[in-house]
């Protein structure tokens, strides 16, 4: 693939509608972009007046093989009545290719928000993951990477060092806090779980509301520790995350045991997602999608509170991990 291909500057409309039209779809309608920055996803409408999403897979992030174990993950949740967004099937295929690019064809699946305040609804998040991850167990995935220290720290630090985005003037103190923060992860990392797999970035903004919880966007499922994607339900104060973690884990634990142990990385794998989450737009910064939505990263201040924020979470590291009280 071509740089240009690689930032999606040669994926023109014509190139979507012939994909479609080669697997027997015709749009009735425009192509509606959706918020994505890693994929370029399109809603339309066909001519029976279905709607559909269109994705086009990054090139070079995963290997066909890759997108293909995420799609076969998300077609056994599905057989297993776990409401998620699998990908269509079009000549027994999921990831079909057009001028080479990789795409796949969903069903539009609307809903409402999820209301991260509102106790009913995460306990039925809380069901529900406990039956993804029960299907989750039965295998791991064989192409798909596991979260760990290399990947979410040790090569952003390295890239750190290599670019030209931090202020010359503010990277030796912004790399001194990015190495504390490293050391203190390490210092708390376990590998004492059950790997397997997950969703991998299951955020409230990946979770619709229709009558029930729906669970989109498996594009960084991976093997991991189950509190991989329980943690980011969480919000507020220590307490407050308490009696989240309580309501999920109890209900969670109706379909799948939940290993208390993980609980102490909690606080490691939201300092891996910062780190990580920063080199992913470094890594990206070619793409022309990325300067125009992230304008703030040639702010001196930005980089700052950045380098605060590294430090911040250095502390709350320190500090005694979330328990559950003695009744789980």
């Amino acid at each position: 693939m071509t740089d240009s291909a690689f930032n999606f500057q040669t994926l023109h409309p014509d190139t979507i509608m012939d994909a479609l039209f080669e697997q027997g779809i015709r749009v009735d309608s425009g192509l509606t972009p959706l918020n994505s920055f890693e994929n370029r996803v399109y809603q339309f409408q066909d001519e029976d007046r279905k709607r559909y999403v269109v994705k086009f897979y990054r090139p070079h992030r995963w290997s066909a093989e890759q997108i293909e174990e995420e799609h076969q993950y998300a077609i056994e949740l599905l057989a297993d009545e776990v409401p998620v967004a699998a990908p269509l099937s079009y000549s027994g295929k999921t990831l079909l290719r057009q001028q080479g690019f990789m795409f796949a064809v969903f069903p539009s699946l609307g809903g409402r928000q999820y209301e991260t305040d509102n106790i009913d609804q995460m306990e039925w998040v809380g069901r529900y993951l406990g039956r993804i991850h029960q299907t989750g167990r039965r295998k791991r995935f064989e192409k798909r990477p596991a979260i760990g220290l290399a990947e979410y720290l040790h090569e952003p630090r390295v890239l750190f060092e290599q670019t030209s985005l931090v202020p010359a003037a503010l990277k030796p103190a912004f790399l001194k806090a990015t190495d504390a923060l490293i050391a203190e992860v390490e210092l708390r990392w376990h590998d004492r779980f059950d790997s397997l797999r997950l969703h991998g970035d299951c955020h409230p903004g990946n979770i619709l509301w229709r009558d029930g919880p729906l669970f989109v966007d498996l594009d960084d499922a991976r093997n991991g520790p189950a509190i991989q994607d329980i943690w980011m339900l969480l919000n507020g104060d220590k307490a407050e995350q308490r009696m989240q973690l309580e309501t999920v884990i109890e209900a969670y634990e109706e379909f799948t045991p939940f290993e208390s142990d993980e609980i102490a990385l909690i606080e490691p794998l939201r300092a891996m997602r910062m780190v990580y989450y920063l080199a992913w737009i470094m890594r990206r910064w070619d793409d022309p999608a990325f300067p125009r939505n992230f304008p703030w990263i040639h702010e001196e201040d930005y980089w700052r509170r950045q380098t605060a924020t590294f430090t911040e979470q250095v502390r709350v590291l320190r500090e005694p991990p979330l328990k559950l009280t003695p009744m789980y």
